[in-house]
């Protein structure tokens, strides 16, 4: 079992080109599901999937289990490791709109960073380069200089093994150049820390939480949002984002039905109005 745990774990860091903290999380959970149901993966049921999934009552969370257990399910299916039918649902969770920031809200904050040293430039090139790219963290963080060509930024660690090619804003490759003016560029990767070395994940949410109030991850939910509002093509959105499914681009349309319901409470006469009592025409004639 040990060796078709390790062939899994292979098959989603080179296949699937998923992060190690990704692949540590579908390993604990398989691990984990072993151990409550005491048989060999291979050996177990759907009524034992079941079994196991009934102890979490987060949905999400429970999602999260089923997807590690269905992955692996089928990745002995297709490598000839196992012929049972393992596949149980997806549980139903209600949807919710991503949190975003509007690009004043954006503006307000970092009109609020007066220094310019070279923690204050950083900050700002770092917001900038977040919301004008709308790429992952992770993607972020591993951009080097040479990955930024007139204007387009190339991302190469995205997951699925896709690589796309993203326009970054003038006023983001602004603030990139000026923090590039106080930084050392001999280093391999763009962001860094105080102390020279490479920007960790944690550093980058602090320095979102600071000046802005929300995770990195705000910022690509305010990019998309900002470009469907705007009009912008879904499947040009989802090539941005680097999304492998239409399906995943689409929640951002219900945040552009919300602002045009927004725009409607706003302006339309009938919203701010209260009419009188409407006489019944016919019944007067």
């Amino acid at each position: 079992m040990s060796d078709i745990l390790d062939a899994f774990e292979e098959h989603l860091l080179i296949v699937k080109a998923l992060d190690r903290k990704s692949v540590h999380a579908y390993l604990h959970d398989l691990r984990q599901y072993r151990e409550w149901t005491g048989k060999e993966l291979l050996l177990c049921e759907s009524s034992d999937i079941i079994s196991f999934l009934s102890r979490f009552k987060n949905r999400r969370t429970l999602n999260r289990k089923l997807s590690s257990i269905n992955s692996f399910y089928d990745f002995c299916h297709k490598k000839g490791l196992y012929e049972g039918g393992v596949k149980v649902q997806m549980a139903k969770v209600p949807a919710t709109l991503p949190k975003y920031l509007s690009y004043e809200e954006i503006a307000s904050c970092l009109q609020r960073i007066e220094r310019d040293d070279f923690i204050a430039r950083r900050d700002r090139a770092l917001i900038l380069f977040l919301y004008a790219s709308g790429c992952r963290i992770s993607e972020a963080l591993a951009a080097r200089s040479e990955d930024i060509v007139d204007g387009w930024l190339k991302i190469r660690y995205a997951k699925g093994e896709k690589e796309r090619m993203v326009p970054l804003a003038p006023a983001a490759l602004d603030a990139l150049h000026r923090y590039l003016e106080l930084c050392d560029i001999s280093s391999t990767y763009l962001w860094r820390n105080y102390r020279a070395e490479r920007l960790s994940r944690v550093g980058a949410f602090k320095i979102c939480k600071k000046h802005l109030g929300v995770s990195p991850h705000v910022l690509r939910h305010s990019f998309a949002s900002a470009l469907v509002i705007g009009g912008a093509d879904l499947r040009v959105v989802q090539e941005l984002l680097g999304h492998s499914s239409l399906a995943t681009t689409q929640i951002y349309t219900h945040i552009e039905k919300r602002e045009l319901q927004k725009t409607v409470k706003k302006y339309h006469p009938l919203e701010r109005k209260t009419l009188g009592p409407i006489r019944d025409e016919c019944a007067e004639s």
